[in-house]
């Protein structure tokens, strides 16, 4: 959209940056540190912002060879072709990438080469070389902030280094982008309008715009018309709405990468079927019991698709040599046997206790078949086919394992579970080069407009975990300092013939900024009261209240704050006050399924207890 420098503005900042996930907080973050004041906004409600940095494993990709990783990434993009300066930026930053953590962030990198023995290298070996047939693989790393995995650790991190500049960045929560403003004759980006409370403001930015909306994994009509998938699930960010594809377009930005996304979780992807509007759960990749037995997937006419035994690497499969992500089911199943329900039912490494909840039950094959609305004879067919690979201890169709293949009993009962394609993030977006500037079709730079993160990845083909957390590091800082830079002012023609012109002379320009949603909170106590807070869960801070006793013992736990998630995580919220109550202390079970939220609760009370000094 253009609009003249000199209409009315509702704030003035030196930097606008669009969305506050990993990618928006490290731009804002460095644009701070380079003299800018700064606006972040994010449509998500507090707690809920962080966009998939919150709910990504927390790893980054590292390497300690150069020459290795421009061989690792150039395989992982081919057959596509590439901005090699771009690529090379980021190959420089993936080199670094330990002492970015350690400069910047404050940490001690946790390198798993240098952790063999470590439960969460062990865990995350395969992630290490995803495509160990690719060169250069033999030195590719994954880096963390800590010895610890998909527990947001990250991104705590990267919310805190900008709520500690709370003077240089304002924070705004459910506040969505809407448009970016170019003027109108020399096309440089000077500003942004935003939706807050309902009310459409727009804010000047005297220096640069940077876009770090992330993707559109929750808009299905995007998903429709870029990916051709009608049933895929969001595993991350629920606000990943695409406001980012739809605003590079009105300044006329090169798109690339459109059709890519990544999947999770085993069976390449596959999660439970959550209930409409629901983030995907997706199971862990190191659950044995799903992956062996008389158990398999089939897709939307009754048959199997693929190996249900493969190590996933972010949803891609072989086809034909190449590494894709197979074609959406639109309702696929799980489907198992009584002795193998039996097994998972005895299983204490489920990853929730409440899975089995979900299976539905069928007395014979045909009524399995109705249940799954498919054909009974391609069902039984199906099942005889797998019964003699079973039988021979080798898969002719998909080649999975022998020694994971039990034929299915003879007789039912037989269990489903309705399963969906899971949608980590998409890849998709406007070109942008090696200083983050966006792109127009003909390469030339969009004056002002920078882009980070998810929202035009590099990530084209293969892919490879812990990549996307690197790229909002590496460009987000890029982009910070690039839209940071001082630049000349826009100049409106002086032609008093002008329309512009002329209204200027009635502007109302506002220097002033908008105030932040990021500010300190107290929560009042009576006597025998005391506050406690904990930032270990999976939302933001949990606030809890204590009331002690003259006898030392707890008499009451309210939690005054939290963002957990609705399911499990509300659960601890709901349960665990009553569980340390009736416990006098902190030393009960967790939620099964809640570990994050569980621990956030027992941490805040303990905290309060410490300030009671009992």
């Amino acid at each position: 959209m253009f609009k003249s420098v000199n209409s009315n503005w509702d704030a003035t900042y030196d930097v606008v940056v669009l969305g506050f996930g990993g990618a928006g907080a490290t731009a804002a973050r460095f644009a701070a540190d380079n003299g800018a004041k700064v606006l972040i906004v994010d449509s998500a409600p507090e707690g809920h912002e962080g966009g998939n940095t919150r709910y990504a494993g927390q790893v980054i990709s590292t390497g300690s060879d150069l020459d290795d990783l421009r061989d690792y990434y150039d395989d992982l993009a081919k057959p596509l072709s590439y901005d090699k300066d771009l690529m090379e930026t980021y190959v420089q930053g993936l080199y670094d990438m330990p002492t970015f953590l350690k400069n910047y962030l404050g940490v001690e990198p946790f390198i798993m080469t240098d952790h063999p023995k470590s439960a969460v290298s062990k865990a995350l070996a395969f992630m290490r070389h995803e495509y160990p047939e690719l060169r250069g693989q033999k030195t590719h790393d994954l880096v963390a902030v800590h010895e610890g995995v998909a527990d947001s650790a990250l991104w705590k991190n990267l919310r805190q280094q900008v709520l500690d500049r709370s003077d240089k960045i304002d924070v705004l929560y459910e506040t969505p982008a809407e448009h970016i403003y170019q003027d109108p004759y020399i096309k440089s980006v000077i500003g942004v309008e935003i939706k807050r409370d309902g009310k459409s403001l727009n804010v000047k930015a005297n220096n640069g715009v940077v876009m770090a909306t992330g993707g559109f994994e929750n808009n299905q009509e995007m998903i429709e018309n870029y990916l051709g998938e009608t049933s895929l699930n969001p595993i991350g960010s629920l606000y990943n709405k695409g406001i980012g594809v739809k605003m590079a377009q009105d300044v006329g930005a090169k798109l690339y990468n459109m059709a890519n996304y990544e999947s999770y979780g085993i069976f390449h992807g596959l999660t439970p079927k959550p209930e409409a509007g629901q983030r995907s759960q997706f199971l862990p990749f190191d659950w044995p019991a799903f992956h062996q037995g008389s158990l398999m997937v089939v897709g939307d006419d009754g048959t199997r698709y693929f190996d249900e035994n493969e190590m996933h690497r972010h949803g891609h499969i072989q086809n034909h040599g190449e590494w894709r992500i197979p074609n959406a089911q639109l309702h696929p199943y799980v489907i198992f046997d009584e002795k193998k329900y039996q097994e998972l039912k005895a299983d204490k490494v489920a990853p929730y206790p409440e899975f089995l909840n979900l299976v539905e039950k069928a007395k014979d094959l045909k009524g399995l078949a109705k249940i799954m609305g498919v054909k009974s004879k391609t069902l039984k067919n199906t099942i005889k086919d797998f019964n003699r690979f079973a039988k021979k201890q080798y898969d002719a169709a998909f080649h999975r394992d022998g020694d994971t293949l039990t034929a299915f009993d003879s007789d039912g009962p037989y269990y489903a579970i309705a399963m969906v394609q899971g949608l980590l993030n998409t890849q998709g977006g406007p070109v942008h080069n090696s200083k983050a500037e966006v792109l127009d079709p003909d390469n030339n730079v969009i004056p002002h407009l920078y882009a980070a993160g998810e929202l035009g990845s590099l990530m084209g083909r293969k892919y490879n975990g812990g990549s996307n957390l690197a790229e909002d590091l590496i460009f987000g800082k890029i982009a910070g300092e690039n839209a940071a830079t001082v630049k000349a002012q826009v100049q409106e023609p002086t032609d008093s013939t002008d329309a512009t012109a002329g209204a200027s002379e009635n502007s109302t320009n506002n220097n002033g900024t908008l105030g932040s949603d990021a500010v300190e909170e107290n929560f009042t106590t009576a006597k025998n009261q005391f506050i406690g807070r904990s930032t270990a869960g999976m939302g933001n801070e949990v606030v809890v209240r204590v009331t002690v006793g003259d006898n030392n013992k707890i008499k009451d736990v309210e939690v005054l704050k939290q963002s957990e998630s609705e399911d499990y995580g509300q659960k601890a919220i709901d349960e665990l006050p009553k569980a340390i109550v009736a416990h006098n202390g902190t030393d009960v079970d967790s939620i099964a399924g809640a570990s994050a939220s569980s621990r956030a609760v027992k941490e805040a009370v303990d905290d309060a207890l410490k300030r009671a000094d009992v």
